[in-house]
């Protein structure tokens, strides 16, 4: 993933709505989220068919996990481990909290720089690892929403997120109960961007060499007393100003 919206709103009866957009090369094979993987049967995320991990998934448990790329490291490289190795690392936990302290301790020579969130209905954090392959960094990410992508949380050094995260917050929120998706889904298949920026500051990006969105999702997790009430994810398999989202079977 290259964009994501977090929405935390603890005490509603869906404390936890997160969307976001993958950017990756157009001839990077993948494979939509489903139980791929049999020896994680509990485990329900997209497929990079290259390298076997994932870049966005959710577990039985209500455990949300989602890998960005840090700015300059797309692709892997000679020596390192797969970053998508880490989102099923994630969603072998049962609760966030555990998976972000499990994470914590990896030895950050072993991979590229990387933003990582996990979440679940309770709580939410941010892992990074910076270019100089030192420790593991773990935040928690506030109340309110946030927007994350190869930079810093929240940081307006990133044009797209100085550009997007006031809209987003202007936006009419999802109401899952209603199905109503609208408004963010709409953002997520944007065009627009800062006539200062570039085509790479849309949140649906398209550019001449092969590299765009191929794929966008929204995921929404009940509050833990809603008994009977699963969580909600939707998927657009292709980029998402021409490709329409649909819930997909959990």
């Amino acid at each position: 993933m290259c964009s994501i919206i977090l929405l935390r709103r603890p005490g509603h009866d869906w404390p936890l709505i997160l969307a976001g957009n993958r950017d990756e090369m157009v001839n990077r094979p993948w494979k939509p989220p489903a139980r791929h993987w049999p020896d994680r049967p509990e485990v329900v995320a997209g497929l990079d068919e290259t390298a076997g991990g994932s870049w966005l998934g959710l577990n039985d448990h209500g455990v949300v996990a989602v890998i960005l790329n840090r700015k300059d490291t797309l692709g892997p490289a000679p020596g390192k481990r797969s970053r998508g190795e880490l989102v099923l690392d994630a969603l072998d936990h049962a609760d966030a909290k555990d998976a972000a302290e499990a994470l914590a301790d990896l030895d950050g020579r072993a991979y590229r720089p990387f933003n990582l969130v996990i979440a679940d209905n309770r709580d939410a954090f941010w892992l990074s690892l910076p270019a100089d392959g030192g420790r593991v960094r773990v935040k928690p990410i506030p109340v309110g929403l946030s927007m994350l992508t190869a930079s810093d949380l929240n940081d307006d050094s990133s044009a797209r997120q100085k550009f997007y995260r006031p809209l987003f917050q202007a936006a009419a929120v999802p109401d899952p109960d209603k199905d109503d998706w609208k408004a963010w889904e709409e953002l997520l298949g944007s065009r627009i961007w800062d006539g200062d920026i570039g085509p790479r500051g849309a949140m649906c990006v398209v550019t001449p060499i092969g590299f765009e969105t191929g794929s966008s999702a929204s995921i929404a997790l009940p509050a833990m007393g809603r008994s009977g009430v699963p969580p909600i994810f939707r998927f657009a398999p292709g980029r998402p100003d021409r490709t329409p989202f649909a819930p997909l079977t959990l």
